[in-house]
C-alpha cells in the first residue's frame, strides 16, 4: 500500500532521470493493430557537473508497465532521454527545461510544418520562459527560434502585470483550425498569489496573451495561494474543457483540483472547493504532495479518465502516479491499485 498508484519510479541511480522526475505528459495512440502510450518527463540527473535537466521519453502498450531507457536515445532504440538544455549561451533554457505539452499536429491542422509533434516546453536561466521544439517522430527534436531575442516564444509582462516575473508549464490545446490556446502559470506579485493564464495563437508560434483565468481559491483551501501546472482536455462526450492543476494551501502544500469552462477561454469554474486528489498519508511515497496533473480521457462506453501525476515522498524523493476516475463523477479519482479495478 506504501507504493500504491505509483507507476514510474526514478531511474536507475547513475541514469539520466535517476535524482528526480517529473512533469508528465501522457498520450495514447490507438490503431487498428495495436495500442501504444508515449510519456514524455523531466528527468534530472546527480552525476552531471553542469546542468543535468533533461527530457525523456517511455513507451508502454497499455499507460501503466513503461519502458526506459537510461541514456540518450540513439538509433538503435526508442526510449530514453531525448532533449537536453540548449547550448547557446544567450538561450532561454541553458539551466532548466521541464516538457508542458506535446501536439501531434497534421498538414491539415497547421501549414507552417510538416513535423508531426510539436514540444511546448519551458526553460530558465535567469527566468522561465515558453519554448517550442518539433520532431518527426516524438525522439529527435529541433528547437524552433521565438520571437524573443532568447529563442522564447514569448517574453514575461510588464512590471505591474500578473506576470510579470516568470512564465512556465504552457499547455496547449488544439481548439480549431487557426485556434490553439496555451494556459501558463506565473505568480501575480500583487495577490501574492499563483496564477493561470490563457494565451491564443493562429499558427502555434505567435502568441497573444488574454489574461489571467484561475487564481487562488477560497481562504483555507487547497488552493488558498493559487493554481498552477494546468492540464486542460476537450471532453470528448460533452465539448466541455476540463481543467487539472496544481493548487498550493496556505502552508505551502501541493494538491490536484479540477475545474471545467464551457469554451475553454472563459467562464471557468471550480468543480468543488476540496482537490480530487491530495497527498498520500503517513510513509506513502507521495505523502509530502502531489501536482503537475496529465488528464488522459479513455475511449469506451463507461466515462473513465486517467490522471497521471508527480509525487514527492519522504526526503524528497520523486516519482510518477496514477489514478482512475470511473463514471459520471469525474471528480472522484482514486489511485491505481491493479486491474481489478
Amino acid at each position: 500500500s506504501l507504493s500504491r498508484g505509483l507507476v514510474f519510479d526514478l531511474g536507475p541511480l547513475n541514469s539520466w532521470d535517476g535524482k528526480e522526475i517529473g512533469s508528465p505528459v501522457v498520450k495514447r495512440f490507438l490503431s487498428d493493430e495495436e495500442e501504444r502510450w508515449y510519456m514524455w518527463y523531466h528527468g534530472n540527473s546527480s552525476q552531471n557537473s553542469g546542468s543535468a535537466d533533461s527530457i525523456g521519453l517511455a513507451v508502454s502498450s497499455n499507460g501503466i508497465h513503461w519502458e526506459r531507457g537510461v541514456g540518450p536515445v540513439s538509433s538503435s532504440g526508442d526510449v530514453g532521454s531525448v532533449m537536453k538544455c540548449g547550448q547557446d549561451w544567450w538561450a532561454f533554457d541553458t539551466m532548466s527545461i521541464r516538457p508542458g505539452e506535446v501536439v501531434v499536429m497534421s498538414s491539415s491542422k497547421v501549414r507552417a510544418s510538416s513535423a508531426v509533434y510539436w514540444l511546448y516546453y519551458s526553460g530558465r536561466i535567469f527566468k522561465s520562459l515558453p519554448g517550442l521544439a518539433m520532431s518527426q517522430d516524438g525522439r529527435h527534436w529541433a528547437r524552433i527560434e521565438g520571437e524573443h531575442h532568447s529563442g522564447a516564444l514569448f517574453d514575461v509582462g510588464s512590471e505591474r502585470e500578473w506576470d510579470s516575473l516568470f512564465i512556465a508549464g504552457p499547455r496547449v490545446v488544439f481548439h480549431g483550425n487557426s485556434d490553439l490556446r496555451m494556459y501558463y502559470h506565473s505568480f501575480d506579485v500583487e495577490s501574492g498569489q499563483f496564477g493561470i493564464g490563457i494565451a491564443r495563437s493562429r499558427d502555434g508560434i505567435n502568441w497573444m496573451k488574454l489574461g489571467k483565468i484561475i487564481g487562488g481559491g477560497k481562504i483555507s483551501s487547497f488552493d488558498e495561494f493559487g493554481a498552477l501546472n494546468a492540464c486542460v482536455v476537450r471532453n470528448k462526450k460533452d465539448g466541455r474543457y476540463l481543467m487539472a492543476y496544481e493548487g498550493v494551501a496556505a502552508g505551502g502544500k501541493r494538491s490536484i483540483g479540477l475545474a471545467v469552462s464551457p469554451d475553454g477561454l472563459r467562464d471557468w469554474r471550480r468543480f468543488q472547493d476540496e482537490a480530487v486528489l491530495e497527498s498520500s498519508v503517513k510513509d506513502g511515497w507521495d505523502n509530502k504532495g502531489v501536482g503537475s496533473p496529465c488528464l488522459v480521457q479513455m475511449d469506451g462506453e463507461v466515462d473513465e479518465w486517467r490522471l497521471y501525476y508527480r509525487g514527492v515522498g519522504n526526503e524528497g524523493r520523486t516519482g510518477i502516479g496514477m489514478a482512475i476516475s470511473q463514471g459520471n463523477d469525474v471528480s472522484s479519482f482514486r489511485r491505481w491499485t491493479g486491474f481489478h479495478l
